[in-house]
């Protein structure tokens, strides 16, 4: 009988995890846990429960998964999905990262702007993603602190960084940890867009941020993947945000890697052998957000399209394009076929990929 492994949640995360399964022979099922039923799962006492985000609605169906005993990495969640929780570990565990404290009712914009610096980047604890859930306070411009922003934020200093990179790893039952590549990585209005990897020039820091992910993930004991998002400054890698989860900055590895991230998981859950991913070629990982699905894109000859059947909305993930960097005249020969057809919030992104492989 195969294993039979239940996903909080059923968005395209939850989709990648159920197609990673089938090779493995692994009985993979996402679970709609944002409507509301009365329905009781079938699960067994042997069966294994993961999740696709970091926070769901309370439900009778999303207890039964949660509370199960081989619920793994259960406490983790709740404990990543909190911002002060979050980065209170970060500095029990003296990983770096942004300075920053919590906002209660005693907080003063004067007092935080003295600690933190002319800008401070307010984050509400819970539910901020994809730019949401933030709110600058800049002295210039006389910012104050929202009053239902009290007690369900933290305050950090705005970080100056060369660049956003980001590692992606997972830790074994036995507590062996395996890494892909550092990703470099591009936002735009706190969306992440373009992903490239592995970089020559990022080698130098994987050590570091290696160390910084496996000392997070022991120190929780963790199991599965994780993935951690950094600020670069120079040499040195300061977390942003931490995901107990696979994650969007890791896509790229559907098309380079011989293992990808979610089959790295699974096999992590399921207590399957592990080992260092092998890298067959560098990849460029474009996220389509808020477009309509075009057949031009499966046109280019390195690309892979995966689309996730979703309404299209204004700034929603609806899919992304995994590019093959192996032949450098290809990629920019894809990348500018693009421009043509892809919309004005892509030009700068698809530009910076293409500067990036010029500076190579």
């Amino acid at each position: 009988m195969n294993k039979r492994i239940w996903v909080l949640g059923d968005g395209q995360l939850g989709a990648m995890l159920a197609h990673a399964g089938k090779p493995l022979a692994l009985d993979v099922r996402p679970v709609d846990i944002m409507t509301p039923t009365d329905e009781q799962l079938p699960l067994a006492p042997q069966d294994i429960i993961t999740a696709e985000r970091e926070q769901w609605p309370e439900s009778a169906l999303s207890l039964q998964l949660s509370t199960h005993p081989h619920f793994i990495n259960g406490p983790v969640f709740g404990r990543l999905a909190d911002r002060f929780t979050q980065k209170s570990l970060l500095d029990e565990l003296q990983v770096a990262t942004a300075p920053w404290e919590a906002v209660d009712n005693h907080s003063n914009t004067e007092t935080l702007h003295q600690r933190y610096g002319e800008r401070v980047l307010l984050k509400r604890r819970t539910g901020g993603y994809d730019g949401k859930g933030q709110h600058w306070l800049k002295q210039a411009e006389n910012s104050v602190i929202p009053t239902d922003w009290r007690n369900h934020a933290i305050a950090e200093q705005a970080i100056d960084f060369d660049e956003e990179v980001s590692l992606v790893g997972a830790r074994g039952q036995d507590g062996q940890c395996h890494f892909y590549p550092l990703t470099l990585n591009l936002h735009q209005d706190g969306i992440l867009m373009a992903s490239i990897a592995p970089l020559s020039r990022l080698q130098p820091l994987q050590a570091q941020a290696e160390k910084m992910l496996s000392t997070i993930m022991q120190g929780l004991e963790y199991v599965g993947v994780m993935a951690m998002e950094c600020f670069r400054l120079g040499d040195k890698l300061l977390v942003n945000e931490l995901a107990p989860r696979v994650h969007n900055s890791g896509h790229w590895t559907q098309a380079g890697c011989h293992i990808d991230q979610f089959q790295l998981h699974l096999r992590a859950l399921c207590n399957l052998p592990l080992h260092r991913p092998q890298v067959n070629f560098q990849c460029v990982m474009v996220n389509l957000i808020g477009i309509d699905k075009d057949d031009r894109w499966l046109s280019l000859p390195n690309a892979e399209l995966f689309w996730y059947n979703k309404e299209v909305r204004p700034g929603r993930k609806v899919g992304h394009l995994n590019l093959s960097a192996h032949n450098l005249q290809q990629l920019t020969d894809s990348i500018q076929q693009l421009q043509h057809w892809m919309p004005m919030q892509y030009q700068a992104p698809l530009a910076w990929i293409l500067a990036e492989f010029a500076h190579a």
